[in-house]
Formats: C-alpha cells, structure tokens, sequence
C-alpha cells in the first residue's frame, strides 16, 4: 500500500544551514500494516510523513501509495489517497460548525456538490452510530458546535473524519501530543478501535516510547534521517522500554540514548 523508495530530502542545501532531514530512507508496508515511527527531535519523523503528504518534495527517490506513483504529485492531489491527523486538535475541523456538519464535509470530500437539502435523516442517524465508536457521548451532541469540544473530543472527531472515506493511507502526525495522558489514552483507544474495524493502512508518529511498543503490528525508529530499527510481529510484542533504549544505543553507535529521544 506504500512503498518508499530510497528518499533524500535536505533543506537550506549549499548554505551553512544545511540539513539532511531523510538520508536514503526506504519503507514498504502492506495493507493493513499499522507502523509506529519513534525516534529523537530532528530523526526525520514528520518529515518523513510530510514527504508522504506532498507537503515537501524529495530531493531524490520515490514514494508509492497504492500502486500509484505520487512522486511528484501535489499535497492536494494526493489528499484523495490519504487521510491525515495533525498534533494539533484544532486543524481538523471547523469550530464554528456543528459536529453533524463537519461530518458531512468529511463524508462528501471528493463527491460533487449539489443543490439538495442539507443533512438527511438517514445521514444523521449513520453519523450518530459513527460517533458511537468513539465512546465520548458525542452521538448525542450531534448540534453542538465543535468550538464547545474539548481538545480530546476534538481531536477523535478529527480522526473520524479523516477515516469516513477510507483512505488508502492513514498519517497520524503525534496525534496525542498535546493531550493529557488520560485523554490521550482514550484517543489511542478510539485509533485502535478505527483502524482495526476498517483494516486501514496507517502510519502513526509518537514521542511516547511505550505508545510507540504498544499499538500497531510494527515499529521503526529513525535516526539522523535514516530508519535504524524495525521490528514487527512477536519481536516487537516482547519488546520493552529498555530493551528499545539499549537497542538504541547499539544501531546508533553511542553510548547513551539519544536526549531527545529520553525526554520524548
């Protein structure tokens, strides 16, 4: 479903600024593959993710989301293979619109726009069972606006809509990183929820080391722009906190783990 191949992108090339964000990085998931990418401040985490969105173009390589080659496709073209979830709970959604609302925006996004009545009974009620999934009341909130929501009710509204349509790509881009820990936890638990249900294809950016160990069928960390350990299956299932740290230090030729990565 994506297939990477061998990417470079460096920024403020030729000055004394310059900076190799992804240096060679290849990554192939199938579909239905849920990949955790941890790794230190500056490793190439939302680079790499913004490469995959089109935000930035790669200097050299290519990059492959379900058979089709977007290497030089626009970020908007490509929105119609992706569904993404920023840090921030405030970019995903319209404030000053009501839940139902959003949800229709998201659940028409590609299909032309007509004329006829607004929301129908029958979407209502669709939208009112999707909202069920989340486990957050908001089924029963269908009119409020989403202003009134609190970050953690916004962002799994957020990570709904990104998913109505199926996308062949999911991007999670530390999607909990500015929640509190309990209210992180109960978006994880939607993500999973969300993403086992419709099998999707996702790739989730996390600073938390544990998080990173516990969700998802595979884990990679990067380093200096590259991808230094990937684990999946029962290997990934055994590892610990520590075990992850040591492995760390072995793949990256220091000592100690990386600061960065600690205080993530």
């Amino acid at each position: 479903m994506l297939d990477i191949q061998n990417i470079y992108k460096t920024f403020n090339a030729g000055t004394v600024n310059e900076k190799t964000a992804l240096n060679g990085v290849t990554l192939h998931m199938n579909e239905g593959d849920f990949v955790t990418v941890i790794g230190g401040n500056g490793a190439g985490k939302s680079t790499l993710l913004n490469a995959v969105a089109g935000v930035w173009t790669v200097d050299e390589g290519s990059i492959t989301i379900g058979g089709v080659d977007v290497t030089h496709l626009a970020e908007h073209k490509r929105a119609q293979y992706i569904g993404r979830v920023f840090q921030d709970p405030m970019m995903g959604t319209a404030a000053t619109m009501q839940i139902e609302e959003n949800l229709a925006l998201a659940m028409r996004r590609g299909r032309p726009r007509t004329l006829r009545s607004g929301i129908t009974k029958a979407e209502r009620e669709e939208y009112r069972e999707l909202l069920k999934i989340l486990d957050l009341g908001l089924e029963d909130r269908l009119t409020s606006k989403v202003g009134l929501l609190s970050g953690g009710q916004r962002q799994a509204l957020t990570l709904l809509m990104a998913t109505l349509r199926k996308p062949q790509l999911l991007l999670l881009d530390e999607h909990t990183a500015a929640l509190d820990p309990k209210t992180a936890a109960k978006v994880l638990e939607a993500t999973e929820r969300i993403v086992g249900k419709d099998h999707l294809t996702t790739l989730m950016i996390t600073h938390n080391m544990k998080d990173a160990i516990v969700h998802g069928n595979r884990l990679i960390m990067m380093y200096n722009g590259r991808i230094v350990i990937d684990v999946s299956g029962e290997e990934k299932e055994k590892l610990t906190v520590p075990q992850l740290l040591e492995l760390f230090g072995k793949v990256s030729g220091s000592d100690e783990a990386d600061d960065t990565l600690l205080l993530s």
